[in-house]
């Protein structure tokens, strides 16, 4: 028999019982989507919480060893800097300040803010401004806020809007965007490193992470471990990065849930799936019997049945990645914090799993369709 002609009949064989599709498709689709929606929500959490590395963007960062995340810094002698700047293969070397405080806002309220000190001499990982000028910010009391998800917090400052941090005035110079927002809920604001000591109160070290810039690729190496010998930390952005994921996967409760709640969804639509295949060729054995009696081959129904599974797997996938992309979309209207992020990496994973559903669920329908006997059904 013709190979179109046996994938035809195996489509219209397939869409014929559409109880018995919608089912097959449902399973598939519903499974794709929360897979795809559990690991998204986990790429997300993943990226903002490297918001502060991606946004003020150095190529190296230099901590102590115990650092895990950005938003848990330790501090560090100042000297360190000195010694940083002193290493062969250094072009500059920068101080940044990253802590919390709890600034007052015109209205009385009281609202948690991450504030970050730049170095006042170069302003490395100063961000790019909506509004205002970057020099504004070494006016007295200058504070540069950052038009993310959690500007609302702070009632919506424009240039010129004045609060209380620690009793200290502090005056919005500028309006700043970032390529990432962050993980926490926490509005953040920029200021130099002297002011940035000075408002907040600090231990007798303040240095938080020495931002490093390289002579070029081969020199990192070399400052790794110069840096290391004066006992400390340094990375590149990228193994930063990864050091950060690396903590929220596995030394925090948040890799671990949403691991199991993707293996929560496979088993479902494995179980929906599989199922509801059995079934469909169940009911469809005396026409698979038939076709064997007319000539057809072993391998052309192990054709058709991967033909009916695959076919419904992709459609499914497809629709589940769809819906996915719908929920997420209405979401970030609704929820501007909304965290999931579709990456390649949940599509290719969410992928593997649903071609496994089809793997599993084609085998259990070969096995049955192989041990027909044509006879057995001309005789029933």
């Amino acid at each position: 028999m013709k190979s179109a002609g046996i994938l035809r009949l195996a489509y219209k064989l397939l869409v014929n019982d559409k109880g018995k599709f919608a089912a097959l498709l449902t399973g598939i689709t519903f499974a794709a989507f929360l897979m795809v929606q559990m690991t998204s929500m986990f790429a997300g959490i993943l990226i903002r919480s490297s918001a502060t590395v991606t946004n003020v963007g150095a190529s190296m960062w230099i901590m102590d060893p115990a650092v895990q995340t950005a938003a848990s810094s330790i501090p560090m002698p100042d000297y360190l800097l000195d010694a940083v700047r002193s290493i062969d293969g250094v072009r500059y070397a920068s101080p940044l300040y990253s802590s919390g405080a709890l600034v007052k806002l015109k209205s009385g309220t009281y609202q948690q803010v991450s504030v970050l000190g730049l170095d006042d001499s170069s302003l490395t990982g100063r961000p790019a401004l909506e509004q205002g000028r970057i020099e504004d910010i070494f006016a007295d009391n200058a504070f540069i806020v950052v038009n993310d998800a959690e500007y609302p917090k702070l009632e919506r400052p424009g240039i010129g809007t004045e609060f209380e941090l620690n009793d200290h005035r502090g005056v919005i110079v500028g309006v700043a965007k970032v390529a990432s927002f962050g993980l926490f809920g926490v509005p953040t604001l920029y200021t130099t490193y002297s002011r940035a000591i000075e408002y907040i109160p600090n231990p007798r070290f303040t240095l938080s992470y020495i931002l490093v810039e390289p002579r070029d690729a081969s020199r990192v190496r070399e400052i790794k471990q110069a840096v290391s010998k004066l006992g400390y930390l340094a990375l590149t952005r990228e193994e930063f990065d990864q050091r950060i994921a690396d903590f929220y996967k596995y030394q925090t409760g948040v890799g671990t849930n949403i691991m199991l709640m993707t293996i929560i969804s496979f088993i479902v639509g494995l179980s929906i799936s599989a199922q509801t295949f059995y079934t469909f060729i169940l009911e469809n054995l005396d026409k698979f019997g038939a076709l064997k009696a007319i000539g057809a081959k072993g391998h052309e129904l192990v054709g058709m049945i991967l033909f009916q599974v695959t076919f419904t797997s992709l459609t499914g996938y497809g629709l589940g990645i769809g819906l996915c992309t719908m929920l997420i979309g209405f979401a970030r209207l609704r929820l501007p914090d909304y965290a999931a992020v579709i990456t390649f990496t949940n599509l290719g994973l969410a992928f593997g799993m649903v071609l496994l559903i089809a793997a599993i669920s084609s085998y259990i329908g070969i096995r049955r369709v192989l041990k027909i006997e044509p006879f057995d059904i001309f005789r029933g």
